[in-house]
């Protein structure tokens, strides 16, 4: 493991705690310290040389928290949905991502849907929060694109087993709950 890989680890372990503001502004500047590292480490040279749509770069035993790599490809859509219980912030590494960003509506015949809030470009060097229950969705607008997720759980258990995370789908021109 390489020098930045290593002490954003650290830096994580020794900040971890409950969500607070300072505690979410301190691992986005984490991050924002990771997107710098020098192509020439060996973990970043690899991800850059095998484009992994998934790798696992660190699980910490005893927080829980999970840092993933990603790499996405042009065009690559994934609908809105959210984390569940769990925060993520996504770092940029190399390319560029639209996320939007949706609130959840009720309408007066009780139906829920979603309605869009803004659209960010999340370019090379930038960092995006989510926390808990935020509603999003993505798509890389470059050829390619890697990006770090920093995630407080491992959002497999969080979606596949507790089912704790919404996906939407489109129907009828409006975004809803997929178990809808």
């Amino acid at each position: 493991m390489a020098d930045s890989l290593r002490t954003f680890i650290e830096n994580a372990r020794a900040a971890w705690g409950p969500l607070t503001s300072d505690r979410v502004a301190d691992f986005r500047r984490q991050l924002e310290r990771l997107l710098t590292a020098s192509p020439s480490e060996a973990w970043l040279a690899d991800l850059h040389a095998t484009a992994p749509l998934n790798q696992e770069l660190y699980r910490d035993p005893a927080h829980g928290f999970v840092l993933l790599a990603h790499t996405e490809q042009a065009g690559l859509y994934r609908p809105p949905h959210d984390h569940g219980r769990g925060w993520v912030i996504y770092a940029m590494q190399q390319g560029e991502i639209e996320m939007g960003t949706y609130a959840r509506v009720r309408d007066p015949d009780g139906q829920v849907r979603l309605v869009k809030r803004d659209s960010t470009l999340v370019r090379a060097g930038q960092v995006q929060v989510y926390l808990p229950g935020d509603i999003h969705d993505t798509r890389c607008v470059t050829d390619s694109a890697l990006l770090f997720r920093f995630t407080e759980r491992d959002l497999k258990v969080e979606d596949r087993q507790e089912h704790q995370v919404t996906r939407y789908v489109e129907r009828n021109g409006f975004w809803t709950p997929s178990a809808a």
